[in-house]
């Protein structure tokens, strides 16, 4: 398989939607799985971690240009930020929404006189970021301390789960095991280092969000566990901690059914940013509202 060749086709087409977007990442990643290059996927968690605020969409898009990128900005943020874009740099795609105001019915603006306009999601446009290995100037601070303690993570976790009502103890009755999901309540194994007790409430934690609800495909436990494992991954990244996980475990997402994989990719992505977010709000100078696509989460 020529992966240069599928990536230049997928550049020629120009997805235009989000769904496009994802389809087009997603059959990438199977060509790529299925010539045996189970690294794909570890790549494709390490940029959810990196990039936690992007849709899942474009963080799949990321990931496919510049699987090396680590952190992004769009060629004005840079300006501000005191770093120039080098001569010859070509920008990493992504689509970014366009938005629009919309004027409520005579009748619908009475109700609420202090509501007239409601903005409105117009479509996609194309938007270039561009890697901080791309550009050059004033040093920037590091976005996170890399270190194997995960600080006040597990206290702001501890709140997190607090405020989705779901209960935490910690019980020496459950050994073997590290830590255990029941839906509504998470027990955890105490005595555990820092590290290794973050990462078990990340796992545990995902449990109770991606696996209480709905799914659109039927899912097996050793997908369900890989993919909170995946997640505690994602998180672990993201807040600078080591992981042991290996590759060749998340071939596990796929084993030849592509719905299943898209579904859990993205339910993981999801899963991890909303932990993220609870964790560490977003970094304000990163942020624009031409660069951001919350929206098209």
């Amino acid at each position: 398989m020529n992966i240069t060749k599928t990536v230049a086709a997928i550049d020629s087409k120009k997805p235009n939607t989000k769904q496009e977007l994802i389809a087009a990442n997603v059959k990438l990643l199977i060509e790529q799985l299925e010539a045996g290059h189970s690294e794909a996927l570890t790549h494709y968690l390490t940029a959810m971690s990196r990039f936690h605020q992007y849709s899942f969409g474009n963080v799949l898009e990321i990931a496919r240009q510049m699987p090396t990128a680590t952190r992004v900005a769009g060629f004005w943020t840079w300006k501000n930020l005191g770093r120039n874009v080098k001569a010859g740099q070509k920008g990493i795609r992504i689509l970014a929404p366009m938005v629009g105001v919309r004027r409520k019915k005579d009748e619908e603006a009475k109700k609420d006189i202090t509501k007239q306009n409601e903005r409105v999601l117009l479509g996609f446009r194309n938007a270039y970021v561009f890697d901080i290995s791309q550009t050059e100037g004033v040093d920037l601070p590091n976005l996170h301390e890399v270190c194997g303690d995960p600080g006040e993570n597990i206290d702001r976790l501890a709140a997190f789960l607090k405020g989705k009502g779901i209960q935490l103890v910690y019980n020496e009755k459950i050994a073997p095991a590290l830590g255990l999901s029941y839906g509504g309540r998470i027990a955890i194994l105490p005595g555990l280092s820092k590290a290794e007790e973050f990462s078990t409430l990340v796992h545990e934690t995902a449990h109770e969000l991606l696996h209480k609800a709905e799914r659109r495909t039927v899912t097996t436990k050793t997908v369900r566990e890989t993919e909170a494992e995946a997640v505690a991954f994602v998180v672990g990244k993201a807040v600078g901690l080591v992981t042991g996980s290996a590759s060749a475990d998340y071939i596990q997402l796929y084993h030849g059914n592509a719905s299943l994989l898209a579904e859990s990719l993205e339910v993981i992505q999801q899963t991890a940013a909303s932990i993220l977010a609870a964790l560490e709000p977003p970094i304000a100078e990163d942020v624009t509202s031409e660069e951001l696509e919350d929206v098209a989460a």
